[in-house]
């Protein structure tokens, strides 16, 4: 369960998908949240690499590195 204040013209904007589509408030919330934490773990997990990278961590590898490690190379 999930309990959050959305600014007035937003609140207003689902309210009138809603109503417009039959669908609930709640379902158009949860698509949003769904859609957009995907992009967010994927931010978070590049800002980590890139973190890693910068301290020494990691490694960058080049295409050629790649194509012969997984035996595509020609």
């Amino acid at each position: 369960m999930l309990s959050l204040k959305l600014p007035a013209d937003v609140e207003s904007r689902l309210d009138r998908l809603a109503k417009a589509t039959g669908r609930s408030k709640s379902y158009f919330a949860r698509e949003a949240i769904e859609e957009h934490l995907d992009d967010l773990e994927d931010l978070y997990l590049a800002e980590r690499r890139l973190s890693d990278l910068e301290a020494g961590k990691s490694r960058t590898y080049t295409l050629e590195e790649v194509e012969r490690e997984l035996g595509l190379a020609d």
